[in-house]
């Protein structure tokens, strides 16, 4: 029993102590702060007070500066993680969704000013939907420029609402801040449509391919016989290189060495003799000649006189 209670206990901190090297890195634990916080800045709905009202602005503050410092980190100490990626969303929409529920509370803004806080709401709803919809199919919604830009005007006016009531601060910041709140309604607004708007063009194509599966078909045979024909050019050149290749090389090993005529090689021997009667010092020995002058020439020989006989005393 002891034995196993041994390795039991051995293996839970052998899987803790990796989850938390691997998982609880800097950026991961800033954006799991943003998320601890919310239920504190939720007792200043409950505890009116000048206190409650500082901390749930000052931690409001705090959260919204983990979200720009999450991914700063993460970035240069290249600590991007799939929990970090899943986690910095929701920790954006629950700290901005509860403090918009702790303004309207508090009656901090006007009645007129719920109407960004209704779309902002809204908005969030609806992209959750969305992300969650488009995750079945493995379809991903990337964080836009503009959404990014939205995320920080409500922070931002959120921040002003909350602590306009300070007496070093005071109203004027907060009307700055249901301005500013305005900002971030209309920003919502154009964001929300635009990932709806990307929903329903994956869907239309989706349901175009369903209703007509022989256009479906074509698409996919039509990839097919790209991909088949630029292999198959692929195949050609490269046979053909190498043909090139083998006919060049057998022209080379099947061309005959020139061949001497006769007279050059009579030459060519004239002269080896040459240089070897120089180098021995021994004139050069003509062949003799195989027939007569006579033999060579029977008519010069007739010309010629006859020779006198000679006669017997």
């Amino acid at each position: 029993m002891k034995f196993m209670q041994y390795y039991l206990g051995k293996w839970i901190f052998n899987f803790v102590f990796l989850i938390g090297v691997a998982v609880l890195n800097l950026p991961n634990v800033l954006t799991i702060s943003r998320i601890v916080v919310i239920p504190v800045i939720f007792l200043s709905i409950y505890i009116h007070s000048v206190l409650w009202s500082i901390l749930a602005g000052a931690l409001f503050v705090t959260a919204s500066i983990t979200d720009y410092l999450d991914g700063y980190f993460a970035r240069s100490r290249n600590q991007n993680s799939v929990l970090g990626r899943l986690l910095d969303p929701i920790a954006d929409k629950l700290l901005v969704v509860s403090a918009l529920v702790i303004v309207v509370a508090n009656q901090l803004v006007t009645p007129l000013t719920y109407i960004p806080v209704i779309i902002i709401m809204c908005r969030e709803v609806l992209v959750s939907g969305l992300r969650e919809f488009l995750a079945e199919f493995h379809v991903g919604m990337p964080v836009t420029r503009l959404a990014k830009w939205k995320t920080g005007f409500q922070m931002t006016a959120i921040a002003m609402i909350l602590l306009q009531n300070l007496p070093l601060i005071g109203n004027p910041v907060g009307v700055l801040g249901e301005w500013l709140l305005w900002v971030a309604g209309i920003l919502t607004f154009i964001t929300g449509y635009q990932y709806f708007e990307k929903c329903l063009d994956y869907i239309y194509t989706v349901e175009n391919n369903k209703k007509n599966p022989v256009k479906q078909v074509e698409q996919e045979v039509k990839k097919i016989a790209v991909k088949v024909k630029n292999s198959v050019e692929k195949a050609v050149v490269k046979k053909a290189a190498a043909k090139r290749g083998r006919k060049a090389k057998t022209a080379d090993a099947e061309t005959p060495a020139p061949k001497k005529t006769a007279a050059k090689a009579a030459v060519k021997n004239s002269r080896r003799r040459k240089k070897a009667a120089a180098k021995t010092g021994v004139k050069e020995i003509k062949p003799a000649a195989t027939q007569t002058t006579a033999e060579a020439s029977p008519a010069a020989a007739a010309d010629r006189p006859a020779a006198p006989e000679k006669t017997e005393n």
